[in-house]
């Protein structure tokens, strides 16, 4: 990958360098909250009918490709 599409990622290595081992554990967990909070934003908005439950059952389909890939 070409330097100039992440500007910013040697500041970014240098604050995580920074920060304690607890802290990037914690902004790790944030961010994968985030993620799922993104995701689940995304499939609402892609289907407004859905029920909750409804919504869960493709959230967890969806999971479950990304994470058995290799099979």
């Amino acid at each position: 990958m070409n330097p100039k599409e992440r500007p910013n990622h040697k500041l970014y290595i240098q604050a995580l360098r920074r920060m304690s081992p607890e802290a990037r554990l914690l902004k790790s967990f944030e961010l994968s909250q985030f993620s799922r909070e993104l995701f689940i934003h995304g499939l609402r908005k892609r289907f407004p009918h859905l029920t909750e439950d409804e919504l869960k059952k493709i959230y967890l389909e969806r999971l479950d490709k990304c994470h058995n890939r290799n099979y």
